[in-house]
Formats: C-alpha cells, structure tokens, sequence
C-alpha cells in the first residue's frame, strides 16, 4: 500500500522521480550521440593518421622496387609490408597493380579515373596524401589512402592503400556497449539515491500536508511549522499560519457577532415590548371605563405619552446604530473643539441642573469631526455623568489636553463610580451597568454604543477609567488635523 501510493499517477513524488530520471537519461542520450560521432571522426582519423605515417617512412626507391617487382613475371616478395591492407598501384593509364594484400579482406576499391587524376594533378609535395571513407559496389566500408609516386622528377601514378572499416566500427560498437552499460548503472544508482533523497527533501512537504489535513478536520487553531530548514516550504508554511490566524479571528468574529445580534434582537423586543405593554394596559383601563374619569385620564394619558417618548427615542437610537452600521462618508469640517464645546454650555449646564460644570481648555484643539454627530457625542457623554452624580454636590468636568499626534477630551464626573466588571461591556448595545437607574432617566443602554461608533468612524476611539465612590472619566480621542 505504502509503494501504491507512492507510485500513484498523481503522486508528486513519482512525477519528481520520472522527470528527473527522464532528464538525466536525455543527458545520457545526447552525451552518448556526441561520444559516437566524437569517437567515430577519432578512431578514424587515428587510423588514417597511422596509414600516413606509414607511408611517409618509406622513400620512393621503395615503392619503385615493388613496382617493378611486382611487373615481373618472376616476382619477388614485395618489400613494403603493412599489415591488414591491401596495396595497389594505379598508373596514369589506369591500370591497377596489386603490391600487397591482406589474407583476409583482399577486396581493393576501384575509384573513378578522375579521382586518381585529380590526386596525380594536385600534388605539390611529394609527401601529401589524401584519404577517403567510402563505400563502393555494394561492399565493405573502405578506409582509403592515395599517395601520388614520383620517379627521376614525373609522376608515375598514385599508390592506394586501402583496409575496411569493420574493425574500426567493431573498436566503436564496444566503447558505445561500455558507455551503455555504465550508463543503465548510473540510472539504476541514481533511481535509488534519488528516491532516498526525494523522500528526504519531501518530509516537509509531507509534514505540512498532514497538519492542512488535522486542521481541515477542525483543528482550526493548530499552526505549520516555520523552521523546517526549506525557505520555499518555511514561507508557505508562514503564510497559511497567517491566512489560519485571520480565518480564526473571522470565526471568532462571526461568533461573536451572532451572539451579540442574538442579544441585540432580545434586548431590542423587551425594550420595545416594555412601553408597548404599559401603552397597550392603560388604553384598556380607560376602554373599560378609566375615560369618564379626568383624574384616572389624564394619568394614564401623561404615562402613555413619557412611554411613547420612550419608544420614540428608543426607535430613533436604533435607526442611527443601522447607519452607523453602513459606515457612511462622513462629512467633515475643520473646527476647534474646544470652542465647539463652549459653545454648547448654556445647554450642558441647563442640563446639569444644580451640579458644578467646569470647564479647562490650556490651549487649541483642532480637529476635523462632524459638528452634528459630535455634539451628540458629547450630549450623550455629559448626560450619563448626570445621570450618575448627586443633583447638588455632583461636579463635571470638561478637560481638553494635546500631544504631538492626538487631542484628548475628558469629560469627568465626582459620582458612585462603576464597578470594574461592568467596564468592558460599557459600549455594548444595551447593557446597562444600572438598569434601576437606566430605567428612571428613560435610557435603552444605546447611548455609549452611539458615541463609540461616531468616534470609531471619525478615526478615533473612546476609553473609560472609573473608580468606586470617586468618579467616572470618560475620554474621547481624536487624531489631529
């Protein structure tokens, strides 16, 4: 099982094996093609050379004595001997005088009467030659060797030594068999190294495989190894660690985004249903007869009407939180927010009744914010420090401070403080750290949430420092211009 399915067609490994094993046995092939014709232009031009060298070490008196010999009827035994040739002397009427031959192939080539005549017309020395490889009549491939003769200063004719090519191809087809055999030893050597070191080379590859699939299998927060020795795989492995590392925030966001709009639909329906109810019971007191009554009327009248103010506010809260949601384009203005804020003091202190409103504003703060929703930012801010400060010892404070990169906005309170469990979730949509409270000034728990997501989209953020018995600080960052 284990080489089925390393052997698979599909396998990455087999196709790294086959194709490398395929390069080098093209390599193989091509060096071998090289090697023949390499070797062949060698062997023969090797034995040609040797012919030559033969020839030029015998003086023409030499080759005058076997001619004449060799046209004597008594012949004697010629006195040029080359061994496995055959000698033949070709005289410039064309005919053919045998000197010399070999025992064992005494074919000798016939060439064409204007070969031997362009030879005997050619020369210019008398030492040159010239050599042919050829194959004539049907016969042997021939190595052959013209050498015109001179005699007292005129040419005689040309002395051909020829010898075939068998041996030479035999000394060839050898070398080419050694090369092959060394060649199918080289390819079975390397199939097993290659297939030792492909499996060595691959672990990581393997490795990282293994653990794709456990996290496929829902092991979401597991991680690759980086440090597995192979920049390509560490990389990969680096990258899918970063794509696993945002898909699990983006789970976890998910998660948490359906676990808040579960919270947000129920928190939303008992909201809604709360004044719905209250309005539903007094029209039925007064459809039962509560309406001849003006005492029992105009009560139940005045509670309905704060109930639908209620609803109303409440209904408005949840439309802003939905555009707010979208992420509109802002449009925004240069401004000083300090004199922004001045500017709403009559409003702030009329809302603070009887508390103490301080104002401290060291130096410039300018920004770029939308006046509208910033105002309400603050509104909603400076109305939950009312909320939570006694209506005639209560003291808020309206701090601006600047640093080289931001402003800072604080607007602090001397009340009941809030505990410090409730401090996360403060800008949660309706969660309310006093519902009793909450409930009494008519609030939804949407107000912190609003100003959260204005200040997010202004490039901003809002943080909050409370501490029991002393006070509440609630600070808005802005980037400055």
């Amino acid at each position: 099982m284990k080489y089925k399915r390393f052997f698979h067609l599909n396998s990455l490994r087999l196709q790294l094996l086959s194709r490398s094993l395929l390069v080098i046995l093209s390599l193989l092939m091509l060096i071998g093609v090289f090697q023949y014709v390499f070797m062949k232009q060698f062997i023969y031009t090797n034995k040609i050379r040797s012919i030559e060298d033969q020839i030029h070490l015998i003086p023409d008196d030499v080759w005058k004595h076997d001619i004449e010999t060799s046209q004597n009827v008594k012949r004697s035994r010629p006195m040029v001997y080359f061994p496995g040739v055959n000698i033949t002397f070709i005289n410039q009427k064309s005919t053919f005088l045998r000197l010399a031959k070999d025992p064992h192939h005494s074919y000798f080539p016939k060439l064409s009467a204007s070969t031997y005549k362009q030879v005997m017309n050619n020369i210019k020395q008398p030492d040159n030659t010239t050599s042919l490889i050829k194959k004539i009549d049907g016969h042997q491939e021939q190595v052959i060797v013209l050498k015109p003769i001179v005699f007292d200063g005129e040419i005689q004719g040309v002395i051909q030594i020829n010898t075939p090519t068998e041996s030479l191809r035999d000394l060839l087809i050898r070398q080419m068999m050694i090369f092959l055999m060394l060649s199918l030893t080289a390819m079975t050597i390397a199939f097993f190294v290659f297939l030792s070191v492909l499996k060595q080379t691959l672990i990581p590859l393997f490795t990282t495989t293994k653990k794709v699939e456990h996290i496929n299998a829902g092991s979401l927060h597991d991680r690759l190894p980086v440090n597995q020795e192979q920049i390509e795989m560490d990389r990969l492995s680096l990258s899918i660690n970063e794509m696993l590392e945002r898909l699990e925030k983006a789970f976890k966001a998910e998660t948490e985004a359906k676990e808040q709009m579960r919270r947000f639909v129920a928190d939303a329906s008992h909201e809604l249903r709360t004044p719905l109810t209250s309005i539903h019971g007094f029209l039925e007191v007064l459809l039962r007869g509560a309406s001849s009554n003006p005492e029992q009327l105009n009560a139940a009248l005045k509670s309905m009407y704060g109930e639908s103010k209620r609803l109303r506010k409440l209904i408005q809260d949840l439309l802003l939180l939905a555009q707010l949601d979208q992420l509109p384009p802002f449009q925004k203005e240069y401004c000083f927010i300090d004199e922004l804020i001045l500017d709403m003091k009559p409003q702030l202190i009329l809302l603070a009744g009887n508390r103490k409103v301080l104002f401290d504003f060291p130096s410039r703060l300018p920004s770029e914010v939308n006046k509208d929703q910033f105002k309400q930012v603050v509104l909603n801010l400076f109305s939950n420090a009312v909320q939570h400060t006694n209506p005639t010892t209560g003291v808020i404070q309206v701090i601006g401070k600047i640093n080289e990169e931001e402003l800072s906005l604080i607007i602090q309170d001397n009340g009941h403080g809030i505990p410090q469990e409730h401090l996360p979730h403060l800008f949660e949509r309706f969660y309310k750290a006093d519902a009793s409270r909450s409930r009494a000034y008519g609030g939804a728990g949407l107000g912190l949430a609003i100003s959260a997501s204005i200040i997010e989209l202004h490039g901003g953020k809002i943080r909050v420092k409370s501490k029991l018995d002393v006070g509440t600080a609630f600070e808005i960052l802005l980037p400055l211009t």
